[in-house]
């Protein structure tokens, strides 16, 4: 079963039960076999399901496209009734879900296995996923290396072969990220292409959006034909697609694209060799293939970007600590979270309404600017990450910023930090590894990371495809095209042992 397994993607799998080749509760006894023999070392999974896996397997039905399909979800707003999710955070570990959500939902009628969880940073803050709660996971690839974040346990759970297909949301670039440092493909579907609710109409102000990371092109146009549409109370619609997501996929694109690059870092700091290889390697591969390709960066100013996405991300940090109250039965304190998260919190307070709504202005801005771009550009590509994976720990905080950090978390001195300037220095330290992926979640963009490098260490590179609000179809037309080509990372070819 083991050899079988392996070689499928989630709907290969689904063919087999639905032929049946192989019964559901196979796949669900490898799976768990899986998770059991790989996890230790990985630690991908910090939630279990098995018994509630195994009551849907002996109550399914062959109606859905991933019937009988092992699938893991994230433990942050993939809420499954009843079952713990802590969003990564110790001050979560007694909350219980509700109900389940909309994304949820609409998975569950697809048909797949819900397994369990997977590891995020704490609040999905972080471009890697090392919580103190949980621990860190490890990159399959190398298990001294990171897998990116915050859904970095989806993609670990994924590239590792524990199951073919995982759940993740991407506020910041934590689809892609992932996907880069795994060798996986992820999309980052338009603004309100798929469902926030029912708990709320938006994820970050609209900048979070959920969807999958996969092995294969095709799971994840599947899995958004199957879940986006309409959701009732959102705040957001995406532009309408009465098309197949899947059959775009095979559906070779008809004319000659053209395409604008950059590898330079928006915020103006340094990018690897690898990463800028990995891109020039697929740009020349898309001129083979006939497409107009020029150099161009996107018209945007990187530094406000990266700016007001902060003053979001400070924001939604500070109102999460406020959250916690009910949950508590006391107001949260700073040993309750982490104490990065606390000084995000602080200078969350210490912002204003007048710089939220500026924040927000400039995010309006940046999209009717890259609508415009888009008018002549079909594609814009960049490296997905400026760096390769960094080694696990590499990005904590030295002994004297710990010391710093708790200091002027213990008395509060968010305001006096934002005077200083604090706040763009902590925007090139947190964006310097990562500043490409964040235009597209603020524009609404669909954006996507295909496998196309591996660097000479034998890490993952990815290469990040942005294109017009509501053109997912042409992103899965050209990854389709692109996952023919002997560029192409195959997953398969990574072994991992427990």
């Amino acid at each position: 079963m083991s050899e079988i397994y392996d070689k499928q993607d989630a709907l290969g799998m689904a063919e087999l039960v639905r032929t049946k080749q192989v019964h559901p509760k196979e796949l669900l006894e490898e799976a768990i076999h899986k998770i059991e023999t790989l996890n230790p070392s990985l630690n991908a999974v910090i939630h279990k399901m098995y018994e509630q896996a195994e009551v849907t397997i002996e109550n399914i039905t062959l109606e859905g496209r991933f019937a009988g399909v092992p699938i893991l979800l994230k433990d942050i707003t993939q809420e499954v009734e009843g079952e713990p999710i802590t969003s990564g955070s110790k001050a979560f570990q007694s909350y219980r879900a509700k109900k389940d959500s909309e994304f949820v939902r609409r998975v569950r009628n697809t048909g797949a296995v819900f397994l369990g969880q997977t590891n995020t940073p704490e609040f999905a803050l972080m471009g890697i996923t090392e919580p103190s709660y949980y621990g860190p996971t490890r990159n399959p690839w190398n298990p001294n290396y990171t897998p990116g974040g915050s859904s970095g346990g989806s993609g670990t759970a994924v590239a590792s072969g524990m199951v073919p297909i995982a759940g993740a949301n991407d506020g910041g670039g934590s689809i892609r990220i992932p996907g880069a440092y795994c060798g996986l493909f992820g999309l980052k579907p338009t603004r309100g292409r798929t469902p926030a609710g029912p708990l709320l109409g938006r994820h970050w102000q609209g900048a979070s959006s959920d969807h999958v990371l996969t092995r294969s092109v095709r799971d994840s146009a599947a899995m958004l034909d199957d879940i986006s549409g309409i959701e009732k109370g959102a705040a957001f619609y995406a532009p309408p697609f009465n098309g197949s997501y899947l059959q775009c996929v095979n559906q070779p694109i008809d004319r000659k694209l053209t395409v604008a690059y950059s590898t330079d870092s928006p915020i103006g700091t340094d990018v690897h060799q690898e990463c800028i290889d990995s891109v020039l390697k697929t740009v020349k591969l898309l001129e083979e293939m006939g497409h107009h390709v020029e150099k161009k960066d996107a018209p945007v100013d990187g530094r406000k970007i990266a700016t007001s996405y902060l003053t979001m991300y400070f924001g939604e940090v500070a109102a999460t600590l406020s959250s916690l109250e009910e949950l508590l039965g006391r107001k949260a304190k700073s040993s309750d979270v982490e104490p990065q998260t606390w000084l995000l919190g602080l200078l969350g307070r210490a912002t204003t309404a007048e710089e939220f709504v500026f924040s927000l202005r400039e995010w309006d801005n940046a999209a009717f600017a890259m609508e415009t771009f888009h008018d002549t550009y079909d594609l814009y590509i960049t490296p997905t990450t400026a760096y390769p994976p960094a080694r696990i720990g590499e990005l904590e905080p030295k002994p004297m910023e710990k010391l710093l950090i708790n200091t002027i978390g213990s008395i509060g001195l968010g305001g006096l930090l934002k005077k200083t300037g604090m706040v763009d220095q902590i925007a090139e330290q947190s964006l310097m590894r990562t500043p490409f992926t964040q235009l597209a979640n603020l524009t609404g963009q669909p954006a996507m990371t295909v496998p196309m490098h591996i660097t000479k260490d034998g890490l993952p590179c990815g290469v990040q495809i942005m294109a017009a609000r509501g053109r997912e179809d042409l992103l899965y037309q050209l990854a389709g095209e692109l996952e023919q080509t002997d560029h192409w990372m195959d997953i398969k070819m990574l072994k991992v042992k427990g």
